[in-house]
Formats: structure tokens, sequence, C-alpha cells
């Protein structure tokens, strides 16, 4: 994608959603990771769910740690895979409280080393908790990268590097929230939303879907 179509491409999302924020829902770093964590294989509806339910009780690593495994299952069982979340949070929670002071690490190497937390994740927290210009690659922004040319890659660690290297410094802080955003509720998976795109002139996707019998497209832009 040429650099000034990449521009554009950011532009207009921003001026669609000029202050994106997760759909998780958290009041500290804390509930954050958990809630991250939380959502992988699953919907953030489901992990929100959950955490409305728990965080009132216990939203700090040591009040999970008092609750336990076998107290914190009961409330995950909206969330997939709850059995193996419920270790791995209460296992993140005493590591937290073991070799951080009770606090989420701001350091990518500490973030990956607690259970459940991988890279995406990771870049999530230094992007959201702590204000860095990292972009997580989930499902949705792997395909929106790929689909539209953005940053193409065949792997999301690709994906990453390519959006982190092309990505325009003043869109890097929110570029995850927005390509996540379109590609959940626009570019989806099995049916995008072609024709009521706001991307469809820049997009690169060859294969865009029509519009519905009887429905004009809309009128392609040219900024």
């Amino acid at each position: 994608m040429h650099p000034a179509t990449r521009r554009a491409l950011y532009r207009r999302l921003r001026a669609a959603n000029p202050q994106p924020r997760s759909e998780l829902e958290y009041s500290s770093a804390f509930e954050l990771l958990v809630a991250v964590m939380l959502s992988a294989h699953t919907t953030d509806k489901s992990v929100n769910a959950a955490t409305r339910k728990l965080f009132p009780l216990a939203n700090t690593p040591r009040s999970l740690v008092e609750l336990g495994v076998e107290g914190v299952k009961p409330y995950l069982r909206s969330v997939g895979l709850y059995n193996a979340k419920s270790r791995n949070l209460i296992g993140l929670s005493r590591q937290i409280l073991e070799r951080h002071g009770g606090e989420v690490p701001r350091e990518r190497a500490a973030l990956e080393a607690l259970p459940g937390v991988g890279r995406k994740t990771a870049n999530i927290i230094l992007n959201i908790a702590f204000g860095e210009d990292h972009i997580a690659v989930d499902t949705h922004i792997f395909r929106v990268a790929n689909r539209t040319g953005l940053a193409p890659g065949r792997t999301p660690l690709a994906v990453e590097h390519a959006l982190t290297r092309n990505t325009p410094s003043e869109f890097k802080r929110d570029a995850h929230h927005w390509l996540l955003l379109h590609g959940r509720y626009v570019c989806t998976a099995r049916a995008p939303h072609c024709p009521s795109c706001i991307l469809a002139d820049l997009c690169e996707y060859p294969h865009k879907s029509a519009a519905p019998p009887g429905r004009t497209p809309r009128r392609k832009r040219t900024d």
C-alpha cells in the first residue's frame, strides 16, 4: 500500500472514531490485564459478564490469590477455557505479588513471563495501560492488515512488525483499537461489509462483497 493511501486510511478511521476505547470493562491496569488474559478465544461480552461479578469481590492480585483457583472458577464459567484461565489468573496474581510488589510490570519480558500472557496481551497492556505505541495483532487485525494491503504478513508477528514499521507515528497509539473494531464490525471474516465500508476505495482486497440488490453502493471517496 502506498504511504499516502495508508495515511488516508488512518485519517478516515480517526475521523470516524476520534477516541477509540477497548470494549473490555476495567478500572485499573490490573483489571485490564485480567480482562485481556481472559479474552483469549472468547468474546469481550463474555469476559465483561464474568468480570462484572468477579471484580466487586476480588480485583487485586492479593484478593484473587486469597480467593484461589476453585474460588475463581464459578465466576469464569461464561469464559471459554475457564479451568485453565482460572489457574493462570491465580498464577499471574501470585507472580505479580512475589516479583513485582503487587503492581503490573511495564516491561515486555516481565509481562510475557506471567501465566497466560503472551505477546499480544503484553502489547495491549503496554499500549493501553502505559501509553506506549505498541500494536497488538489479534485475528481481526491480522485479517484487516492482510485484506486491505495495509501490512501484509503470514504470521501475526510479521503483521505486527509491518504495522509498527509502516504506521505513521501520529496514528500508532490508537491503531490497535481502530483496526480491531473495523475487523470486528465491518471487515468481518465471512461476510465483510464492503459496500458500507469507509475504506472501500482505499482497500486492495480483490474480492469485495457487492451491495445487496436494490441498494446503491456508496460513492467512492478520493481523500
